[in-house]
């Protein structure tokens, strides 16, 4: 591909964004910005929810996964299922039934002014970096097909992406967001799509033919029940399939945001039901498109890069061709661009409601320090990124990377006791034991091998650390009479 080519697809790509943005924007104020004047149509919600659960790390990891776990992904794909259920039909009704702008302002109502902070606190810290990680994916990939090619170092690359986010995300923020969200699923979707015909194409197979080569393949085993040490024992994925969908969609602003932008709860739990089934054969697809892309390069005996996350743009960009090699550029910017945006959008509420009081200053000046906040969340993911690229080492940034996952465990334990609870809190104690929670998840995990006779913590980690933050809070508690007693 030559560089001419991904930067014409890249303009090109990015005016279409600009000009949903200039349609979306018309009369548009805080409002708009924050819930889309709650007239986002349900089925526009669901369906570009689909490329921001994802994202660009999703886009190429996924794939490259097959070939260690085979189709064990979809077993945590079920446990999704049943965790936006609960999202549905537990979480998001108290969201409507306190016309939260923040989902975290439940904390303040229920615990008081530190449990809200905190939860916001978590949420900006792992949205920011994680934000920056997928940002981070996306300009490295773009240094290297265009930009290195054309003398432009990494930090132009970098500001170059984070203005193009802020120019179609700054005046209208989730009522854009919610549109340029849909197109860029569409584009994510159409590229595994057409890189499946492609592949096809390739082998000389059918769709029926691909389907029988993916089952007698050595790829295709989908439930694993023998060893539950193994982190990918159907247990532990189903279950972790659950809770990562509450912890990180249900008590994610960036993505109750939009259910939030609904008409009312009923479409947005239309929505959620309908991202749920099509989100599982998604899913599904990309997996498919794993198992057929090894098939590819052990029938013409390509060699399998040592990162197999690599594998997926490998192959697309230097053995199928030009239009296998656009494709998979298109869908790898509007898997990464559809979480960026929607994070920064999300990112800028949650400080100015959570942190600088929104709803309590004066009207003139709201839209001065949303454009402030929004301009600062974005210089953030700037830095952020550049450092990413200074440390230039997977090991440090995965690490980081999964770090930052521990924290939904603590607002995983603070909406349960919450919801299931009506014990008070020490409000103040509580970000003590949030903080807490998570380090000694961390001490565990890195010692689970050693202390429980070879097992492993899988994504039943984060069901682990809400318990340890549930159980914290249970220590610092009271029950109505021993409040009035204390009193």
């Amino acid at each position: 591909m030559s560089a001419t080519l991904v930067l014409s697809l890249l303009v090109g790509y990015f005016l279409l964004l600009v000009a949903i943005s200039w349609v979306t924007g018309k009369k548009s104020d805080n409002q708009s910005f924050f819930l889309g004047n709650n007239q986002s149509p349900w089925y526009v919600v669901a369906f570009g929810m689909i490329g921001v659960s994802l994202s660009g790390v999703t886009f190429v990891s996924i794939p490259g996964w097959v070939n260690s776990s085979q189709f064990a992904y979809l077993q945590m794909a079920m446990g999704y299922v049943v965790g936006y259920l609960v999202i549905a039909y537990i979480l998001m009704p108290i969201y409507y039934k306190l016309k939260l702008t923040s989902i975290y302002e439940y904390l303040r109502t229920r615990f008081g002014f530190f449990s809200h902070k905190t939860g916001a606190f978590f949420f900006l810290l792992s949205r920011t970096i994680g934000a920056a990680f997928r940002l981070y994916l996306v300009v490295i990939v773009m240094q290297e097909f265009v930009f290195d090619e054309l003398g432009i170092p990494v930090w132009v690359t970098t500001i170059i992406s984070i203005l193009l986010i802020w120019l179609y995300t700054f005046k209208s923020g989730i009522k854009t967001v919610i549109w340029t969200d849909t197109l860029q699923t569409f584009f994510m979707l159409l590229a595994v799509g057409l890189t499946i015909k492609i592949i096809l194409t390739e082998l000389d197979y059918s769709f029926l033919d691909a389907l029988v080569a993916i089952r007698e393949s050595n790829y295709s085993q989908l439930f694993f029940f023998k060893d539950f040490n193994s982190p990918t024992h159907f247990v532990k994925y189903f279950l972790g399939g659950a809770f990562i969908a509450i912890a990180m969609t249900g008590l994610d602003q960036d993505l109750m945001q939009k259910n939030l932008s609904c008409r009312n709860i009923r479409d947005a739990q239309k929505n959620m039901n309908w991202f749920s089934i099509v989100l599982f054969f998604v899913n599904a697809l990309f997996l498919c498109l794993g198992a057929l892309l090894y098939i590819y390069t052990n029938k013409n005996g390509i060699a399998i890069p040592e990162r197999t996350d690599l594998l997926y743009p490998t192959i697309a960009k230097n053995h199928l061709g030009v239009a296998a090699g656009s494709v998979f550029f298109i869908g790898l910017i509007a898997a990464a661009y559809s979480s960026a945006d929607s994070a920064l959008t999300a990112l800028t509420t949650s400080f100015c409601v959570d942190f600088l009081g929104y709803a309590d200053q004066p009207e003139k000046l709201k839209p001065q320090k949303r454009y402030l906040v929004h301009l600062s969340f974005s210089t953030i993911l700037f830095l952020l990124v550049l450092l990413f690229n200074v440390i230039n080492e997977q090991s440090v940034i995965v690490a980081l990377f999964k770090a930052v996952s521990y924290t939904y465990g603590p607002l995983l334990g603070l909406y349960s006791f919450g919801i299931f609870t009506k014990r008070k809190v020490k409000d103040k104690l509580v970000p003590i034991i949030t903080f807490l929670s998570p380090v000694i998840c961390l001490i565990l995990n890195e010692n689970s091998k050693t202390w429980f006779e070879g097992y492993q913590f899988g994504f039943e980690l984060l069901i682990l650390n809400g318990l340890i933050t549930f159980m914290g809070l249970l220590l610092i508690s009271r029950n109505k009479k021993e409040e009035e007693s204390y009193e």
